[in-house]
């Protein structure tokens, strides 16, 4: 969701600001003050009426002006042009009139110069300052005091434990990682108990794994199971567009750290100033690199007896430079891998605390289904079981809410409003079926525990769950061969039924494929290469993209084996198609019918006895 912004206003508009301001102090204010005892000026006409009334108090005969004041409590000031009138002066007289200067009352000088010269100053100096934070803004400056000082900030967020409060109770399926943690929580406790046998802590800890592990909670629960401050920025605050900037904000954020000490520093994706330097010459970056040797000298400078701890995390760990790895800067490298069957069970857990549940609750079920999930993944799938719960009027989760969220994170929403034909439904059902019986005929395949024709917002139009009966760690050659075979099951029966092929298999095939060269290339599974390594896994924790490092001429022979691969593994899942053919028309139809099944279902139709053909009615027989 994006922040929602005020629109930007013209500067324009701004200077249009200041004006009215000044007009209306110019016109309201200034006068009001200065001039408090205004002159009128009247006619000769009306002043002679005053005299013969008696109303005038005091008379100033200035050349051709006459300057007077009335007989009032706050006598108020008037002026006038004379006339030639011998008699005005007996007139005058007659009335009672003081001759005199009439003088108005004087401001104080003090009042006068600040109002006349420093608070004009004031006022533009005010509006100057403003104009530029406005300005800065625009331009992406900062926001607080002097904008043009803001450039080396660190910017980093300071948390303590009052304000996150979160601990090592909040984070589950990484024990290992909480237990190498655990020793730079007792250090900030007790350093004393460390500095007697001489021993020193760890200057840092480099938290590396794939995205959604936990990596930045760790570092939270680090902090706030040591009650101490936690400096949090990303590395890519550190990126400027100014030279120098980089390294400036390093030496802030250690400075900063140095002062609060003992304290917690956390840097977010390192490697975005962490890569390795190179001889790039004029093509490299040199303002990152002045950014990762200011990290260097930052890091061996100080003294970590203070109890100023690094933590970084990364899922790009083979792209550091050497330099922040070795001992004396990152000490310690924490894995923090995706979570295990327990590991899935205990986080399901913890987020499930949030949220209403029901009675009927497995959380062994659900974890066992979403193996290889992270634990952000889990997170989001309790999430969507609660949701589900909301939209059917629900007042907690169910397993079925969980079963369900599962296949959205996986596969996607339901399309409800995607209405397959006949034909294609009965295409769709013999393929997922094809998947299904393959498996299940196969000794070494994971058991089918749900079968759907039911269309998904990932472009699904189908798909076969399989959940392994217990964590596997290892597999061999004999499962993965079986594998290969059950994603070809879905195109295989599509040949056998209609005589015809489809593009509902492009997944399989994909699957398929690169399971096949990971066998020969990365593990090594056949007898023509013997223990060589034939392919190169870049950025494991992101999607492992891989490189073949031999010959063009070993590429081809490698092509040539993977084709030979699939096809064995096509020509298994079509024997034992056309050896069980009675029961893929069977369970096809009871598909076709119900749109979902579970392995259940799909198991007792597989070991009940067969019926006859004449039995079976399919649309593709018509």
């Amino acid at each position: 969701m994006k922040k929602v912004e005020k629109p930007k206003k013209p500067l324009i508009f701004y200077y249009l600001i200041a004006l009215i301001i000044l007009v209306l102090l110019n016109t309201f204010l200034f006068p009001n003050i200065l001039g408090k005892n205004k002159v009128k000026e009247v006619d000769y006409g009306t002043f002679l009426t005053m005299v013969e009334g008696k109303e005038v108090s005091k008379v100033e005969l200035n050349g051709d002006t006459i300057y007077f004041t009335d007989n009032s409590e706050e006598p108020k000031y008037y002026e006038t042009t004379t006339f030639d009138d011998p008699n005005l002066v007996n007139r005058l007289e007659d009335a009672g009139c003081e001759f005199g200067r009439v003088a108005q009352q004087e401001m104080n000088p003090l009042l006068n110069f600040f109002l006349v010269w420093i608070l004009p100053i004031l006022i533009f100096w005010a509006l100057g300052q403003w104009l530029a934070k406005k300005m800065m803004k625009k331009m992406g400056g900062g926001v607080a005091g002097n904008p043009f000082m803001q450039f080396g900030k660190s910017n980093a967020k300071v948390y303590v434990e009052s304000t996150t409060g979160i601990t090592f109770q909040d984070v589950a399926g990484e024990d290992e990682a909480k237990e190498l943690l655990t020793e730079i929580v007792d250090f900030l406790h007790n350093p004393q108990k460390y500095t007697e046998i001489g021993a020193v802590c760890p200057k840092g800890a480099l938290l590396v794994g794939p995205p959604g592990t936990g990596k930045t909670l760790l570092a939270k629960a680090v902090a706030g199971e040591a009650n101490v401050p936690f400096f949090s920025i990303s590395g890519s605050e550190f990126v400027e567009m100014f030279v120098g900037m980089g390294a400036s904000k390093v030496r802030d954020l250690f400075k900063q750290a140095n002062e609060k000490a003992p304290c917690i520093v956390f840097i977010d994706e390192i490697d975005t100033i962490g890569k390795k330097r190179d001889n790039a010459g004029y093509g490299g970056n040199d303002e990152r690199e002045q950014t990762l040797n200011q990290l260097l000298t930052e890091m061996d400078g100080f003294d970590a007896s203070k109890g100023v701890v690094i933590l970084a995390a990364t899922n790009r760990p083979d792209s550091l430079d050497p330099a922040l790895l070795r001992p004396g800067r990152f000490d310690r490298r924490i894995p923090v891998e995706l979570p295990d069957l327990k590991g899935r069970e205990e986080i399901l857990k913890v987020h499930a605390k949030k949220v209403r549940l029901g009675d009927d609750i497995d959380f062994n079920a659900i974890a066992r289904a979403a193996s290889g999930a992270s634990g952000a993944e889990l997170a989001n799938m309790v999430n969507e079981a609660a949701l589900r719960a909301v939209r059917e009027n629900r007042k907690y989760v169910t397993q079925a809410d969980l079963e369900e969220s599962i296949e959205t994170v996986i596969a996607g929403y339901q399309k409800k409003n995607q209405v397959l034909s006949s034909k294609e439904k009965l295409i769709v059902s013999y393929h997922e079926i094809g998947h299904a019986l393959v498996a299940a005929l196969q000794t070494n395949s994971a058991p089918v525990t749900k079968i759907t024709i039911i269309p998904r917002t990932s472009g699904a139009l189908g798909y076969t769950m399989q959940v392994e009966a217990e964590e596997r760690n290892l597999m061999s050659k004999e499962e993965l061969v079986n594998k290969i075979a059950t994603l070809t099951g879905g195109r295989c029966a599509e040949k056998l039924i209609f005589d015809s092929i489809t593009t509902g298999a492009s997944n399989d095939i994909e699957q398929a494929t690169k399971l096949a060269r990971a066998m020969i290339t990365r593990y090594v599974m056949s007898d023509r290469f013997g223990m060589v390594a034939l392919e190169t896994q870049n950025n494991p924790y992101l999607g492992g993209d891989s490189t073949l490092s031999c010959s063009p001429q070993t590429a081809a022979t490698i092509d040539d084996m993977v084709v030979e691969t699939v096809r064995e593994g096509y020509d298994t899942a079509m024997d034992l198609l056309e050896k069980n053919k009675m029961k893929l028309h069977e369970l096809a139809k009871y598909l076709y019918e119900k749109e979902t099944i579970t392995g259940e279902e799909f198991m007792q139709i597989l070991n009940r006895k067969e019926i006859s053909g004449e039995q079976i009615k399919t649309e593709s027989e018509d």
